[in-house]
């Protein structure tokens, strides 16, 4: 069959096994507290003192924050994503497969995904800085989505990835990002 032939020509690895399931929950809970990290980061550069917890930054006093300071804030974590997202990417476009940097990718842009549907409820990040900008709630949280889609999309067409390895690699970024989501919200762990 021509297709285990291609794959076996380039070794494209997209078997789920117990290592691969661990590197998930790994990236994710290196994407979350990245992405909060540099929230918490920016909100101390900027002078306001702030709490980072494991899905949220929120600031200790909310008098003084202008809303020039609160765009750069909620744009820092994004940023992060987006860029760990680019990056995966071109590793993954230079033609070597790595189902590892493939994870970081996906992570990414479910993340993001993820964060615009939110919007629904509360604008946050993107959500957040279209308003700013007069572009509506969810204009810029489709364009951050879309991009990091288009990366996924194109690079599970260059390895020809699996949609059983797609699908069990979704349902395991969606486990372990809604335990951290409700860990957060239930227990409110204060990480800093």
């Amino acid at each position: 069959d021509w297709y285990n032939k291609y794959k076996a020509a380039f070794m494209i690895d997209d078997k789920l096994s117990l290592k691969y399931i661990l590197v998930i929950v790994l990236v994710v809970f290196f994407t979350w507290i990245s992405h909060e990290f540099v929230h918490w980061l920016t909100s101390e550069l900027l002078g306001h003192k702030a709490a980072m917890g494991l899905n949220k930054v929120y600031p200790l006093n909310r008098v003084g924050v202008s809303k020039n300071n609160q765009v750069l804030i909620s744009a820092s974590g994004p940023i992060l994503t987006l860029l760990q997202g680019l990056l995966a990417f071109f590793m993954l476009k230079k033609g070597n497969w790595n189902k590892y940097f493939y994870t970081l990718l996906f992570v990414a842009f479910y993340m993001r995904l993820l964060a615009g549907v939110m919007n629904i409820i509360k604008p946050n990040d993107e959500g957040r800085i279209s308003v700013f900008l007069n572009l509506g709630t969810f204009t810029l949280p489709i364009i951050i989505s879309g991009l990091l889609f288009l990366m996924v999309y194109f690079t599970s067409k260059q390895y020809r990835l699996e949609k059983r390895f797609q699908g069990l690699t979704t349902l395991c970024v969606m486990v372990v990002s809604s335990f951290i989501i409700l860990v957060d919200q239930y227990f409110n762990i204060r990480i800093l």
